[in-house]
């Protein structure tokens, strides 16, 4: 049976010569395995649209435990990401995450849009890349089911403040003084817990729009990664090489 669907290319596998297994995440069939057979061949009409993190237009036949590449036809190519080993290895990092989630249908649609608007971001590098990381983290994950609490300290009720802790593995705020009661370390300033809320909770169209003094980013980054790796509950091969390149 055939099958037409968009995807998005996450990881490639070659195999012998000119053969690869690709890794996509496409919207009706969620996370899947293709055989591409003959995509490494420059003139193969596969090439082009086999790319890793090319999105494209694929005709694919199901097999007893994955599919195979029929026709492919690029839809859109990040050619920005290239440009630095940093952006690179960032959008690696988001497409193991994409691949660990594994999201089904319809949340695959939606986790496809929020990496294709994250690359795009990384290819134009108009945002800091520490804050896309971070945007992505928070984003994704809630959208898998674990988006945490923070309308309120979970002990008082308090809104705002100069400083609250963010608790990675349940989620949730304290104040300061809720915080201390607790023997935790404030690891949010109002920058930071500003953007933690936006990310959670705002329109996608209105994701992206928001700037950070560089102290607020890095508790930021710091506490979005604590909770993607906490929910996820294995480590990222990719994110180990990421911080050896990212400032």
């Amino acid at each position: 049976m055939q099958i037409a669907t968009t995807g998005l290319v996450l990881h490639q596998v070659k195999l012998g010569e000119a053969d690869q297994i690709l890794t996509l995440l496409t919207p009706e069939l969620g996370v899947i395995s293709a055989s591409a057979k003959g995509s490494l061949r420059l003139k193969n009409k596969l090439f082009s649209a086999c790319g890793l993190f090319c999105y494209s237009e694929f005709t694919l036949t199901s097999g007893r435990s994955h599919y195979f590449v029929d026709t492919a036809q690029v839809k859109k190519v990040f050619h920005g990401i290239s440009a630095t080993v940093e952006g690179m290895s960032l959008a690696a990092y988001l497409a193991e995450i994409a691949n660990a989630l594994s999201p089904a249908p319809p949340e695959a649609g939606e986790q496809l849009r929020l990496l294709l608007n994250s690359l795009y971001m990384i290819s134009t590098q108009k945002l800091p890349l520490r804050q896309l990381k971070a945007i992505y983290e928070l984003r994704a994950i809630s959208m898998a089911g674990y988006q945490p609490d923070l309308l309120a300290c979970a002990g008082c009720g308090r809104y705002d403040g100069p400083a609250f802790y963010f608790d990675p593995a349940e989620g949730d705020l304290l104040c300061a003084a809720c915080a201390e009661k607790a023997r935790k370390a404030p690891n949010l300033d109002a920058g930071a817990l500003h953007a933690l809320r936006h990310i959670c909770l705002a329109e996608d169209r209105k994701l992206f729009s928001f700037t950070l003094a560089p102290a607020s980013l890095q508790r930021l980054s710091r506490v979005s990664e604590q909770y993607l790796l906490a929910h996820l509950e294995h480590g990222l091969k990719s994110l180990d090489f990421l911080k050896t390149v990212l400032e």
